[in-house]
């Protein structure tokens, strides 16, 4: 029985990372990068974003919950979890020694973002370009910046490559191997938008 519930847990957790939480890192990396086009192109996307109908209850059951359960989960297999890099260096096995790094750096960063811009919001300061350029006109603040959301971009690409591989979807190596081609494509990409946001606000 316990058995059947880590079962279920461990699939739950990589759906959530993948739909809602992923679905969102996108998103929110789309609604950033229209700061290359200036404050008043990311402002308007940020308003947007900002009055959505039943914003507060969408971010609770579609971020906040499913996120709240994966970094929970995640933490416990983080550090029940056990790496065989020193013995079997292949690269699958460092890869799942770095989801594990990653997540924990990534809850950390969360946890600083989150107070940083919606607790922020919540004390009476409007989320806009100049909130954000403020933040990271310190050099520090940009690296860690850069640091955590590349972190998270490769916590997300690599965790969508064992969510193909958990749920059926990429079974032989073949298809394994063109899996991991396209998350590296996948992570260049999202970390180029990403990068060249937090730089136009810096």
């Amino acid at each position: 029985m316990a058995g059947n519930r880590e079962f279920y847990h461990r699939k739950l957790h990589s759906l959530l990372g993948v739909f809602p939480i992923g679905l969102f890192l996108v998103i929110h990396l789309t609604v950033n990068h229209y700061a290359v086009d200036g404050a008043a192109s990311f402002n308007k996307a940020a308003n947007f974003m900002e009055h959505l109908p039943y914003l507060l209850f969408l971010e609770v059951v579609l971020i906040y919950l499913p996120l709240l359960f994966h970094a929970i989960y995640g933490l416990y297999i983080a550090f029940t979890a056990s790496s065989n890099v020193g013995r079997l260096g292949y690269f699958r096995n460092w890869m799942y020694l770095m989801q594990r790094i990653s997540g924990v750096l990534v809850l950390i960063f969360l946890v600083f973002h989150i107070y940083e811009t919606r607790i922020q919001m919540a004390l009476g300061k409007p989320l806009n370009f100049d909130l954000m350029a403020n933040l990271l006109s310190n050099p520090w603040m940009l690296a860690w910046y850069i640091i955590g959301t590349v972190a998270a971009i490769f916590h997300f690409s690599n965790g969508l490559w064992s969510f193909l591989v958990s749920w059926g979807i990429t079974q032989s190596q073949r298809s394994q191997q063109i899996s991991t081609y396209v998350m590296v494509v996948v992570f260049v990409l999202l970390s180029i938008v990403d990068v060249r946001a937090l730089l136009a606000f810096a």
